[in-house]
């Protein structure tokens, strides 16, 4: 599936999100493949090496079970940002060959939990393919789309599914904000440099 047919697969499952309006997948990129006579501009591992520099937040977005799964949806994520105030938006970043992410297009809800800085192991145990990632899990219901709010997260954002956008082996997911909040005693988790720190600890 190129990634026209990614955002636009993605797009059907969002039929019922009446709500979020309409959305619709972006014009098929140009594409084309890198000859024999080219080489790819950017190696990988410098690119994820260079790129690891720079710290991130670390969430986990989480949707509602539907009606056919015994469990709800969620992964762990570090590509989050805010994107508009007015209206209030969000974005998160997931691969295009994510599992979780077609279950959370067809709830066409989510939930952003942004973790704790204690919380590390949690963000490890929703980084796991094919495991109940909620097994032993303490959390609620967020107040508008009923999707997972994780126990002891820093912050958490409540959002419906507003347009989905390709971006090369990623989709960029813009989430319109319903509810929100935010435990102003927590501090966050950080990724640097391939492993978990915290702020102001040197690492």
């Amino acid at each position: 599936m190129g990634h026209a047919g990614a955002a636009a697969a993605a797009v059907r499952y969002l039929g019922s999100a009446a709500s979020a309006g309409p959305v619709e997948a972006l014009p098929r990129p140009e594409l084309r493949c890198v000859r024999a006579d080219e080489r790819a501009p950017v190696d990988p591992a410098a690119f994820r090496r260079v790129l690891g520099s720079f710290p991130t937040g670390v969430t986990v977005i989480t949707a509602p079970a539907a009606a056919d799964e015994e469990s709800p949806a969620g992964f762990a994520c570090q590509s989050f940002s805010s994107l508009s105030l007015d209206p209030p938006l969000v974005c998160f970043m997931v691969g295009r060959t994510s599992a979780t992410w077609p279950r959370i297009a067809r709830a066409g809800v989510f939930c952003v939990n942004v973790l704790s800085a204690g919380q590390g192991g949690l963000c490890r145990a929703f980084a796991v393919s094919g495991a109940d990632k909620f097994a032993g899990v303490t959390y609620d219901a967020a107040p508008v789309s009923g999707a997972p709010r994780l126990a002891g997260a820093a912050a958490w954002i409540d959002c419906v599914v507003h347009a989905v956008h390709t971006g090369g082996d990623h989709l960029v997911v813009v989430g319109r904000v319903s509810a929100l909040g935010a435990d102003g005693a927590a501090g966050p988790l950080v990724f640097h440099r391939g492993g978990f720190a915290r702020l102001g600890d040197g690492s």
